[in-house]
Parts: C-alpha cells; structure tokens; sequence
C-alpha cells in the first residue's frame, strides 16, 4: 500500500498577473473562475485526493478573537494584513508525494481570471504535520 501525505494547498487574494480584484470582474468571468475550481475539485475528488476544499468570506469579514480562558472571549475585525496575504480559500489534498501536490497546486495557479487570462497565482502549499513530526521533537514523548 502506498502511503499518501495530506497538504494544504493555500490560495490568497494575490492576483498574480492579474491586479483587478475578483470584485471587479465580470459575473460571467467570476463564473468561469469558479466553475474551473468545481471542475478540478471533481477530478481531484473523483481521484481520491481532495480531501477538503473551501472558499472563505470577504477579507472584510474576518474576525480576531483572542481569550485567557477566564473572561468572556474578545472580538475584534480584522486582522487587517496586507489584503494579498489574506486567506481566500484552500484545497487539502492527500497525495503520494510532494510532486503530486505541487503539481494539483500548478493547476490551481491556472485558474482564470479576466479574459480568461490564467491568474498564475501563488499558491502555498504545506504538508499537514502528523505524530511522528512531534516524536521527533520530544523522542522519548
């Protein structure tokens, strides 16, 4: 049995080539971008991979809750990070290898943008920590 390594394939709200943010596209040319995530979610789901996948709310949205365990949590907007490093979605796939992964993040970084024009995107991708990571830290556990 092969053993698979699960990684997060983090998209933010950096347009790559494309500086128009999606807010300003064309409903039909926010369609084609995400009908080419559904599209490739499916290959991926129908190929055992995707594990997860999600888009998230508007930057606008988010919310920083911090707590000492005692008092009521606090909640504030934000964070309010340069907007190209906010979280826009991820996919998690479970793949062979590093290789795989990277290549699934190449097909995200394609996804369409105005005019179709592949977005080229930088997408992160980090493999999910397991036991044996921790182990390493502390061998005798």
């Amino acid at each position: 049995m092969i053993e698979m390594t699960k990684f997060l394939l983090i998209v933010d709200y950096n347009g790559g080539v494309v500086d128009t943010p999606m807010t300003e596209w064309t409903p039909e040319e926010v369609k084609a971008h995400m009908a080419y995530y559904d599209a490739l979610n499916d290959e991926l789901r129908a190929s055992g991979e995707l594990v997860s996948g999600l888009s998230l709310s508007w930057p606008e949205e988010a919310k920083t809750v911090t707590s000492d365990g005692k008092a009521a949590p606090v909640v504030t907007d934000g964070p309010f990070a340069e907007s190209k490093e906010m979280l826009a979605g991820f996919q998690m796939v479970d793949v062979e290898s590093l290789e795989r992964a990277i290549e699934i993040a190449g097909l995200v970084s394609q996804v369409p943008g105005p005019g179709g024009v592949p977005l080229q995107q930088p997408i992160g991708v980090r493999r999910v920590m397991d036991q044996s990571d921790f182990d390493e830290i502390n061998p005798l556990g």
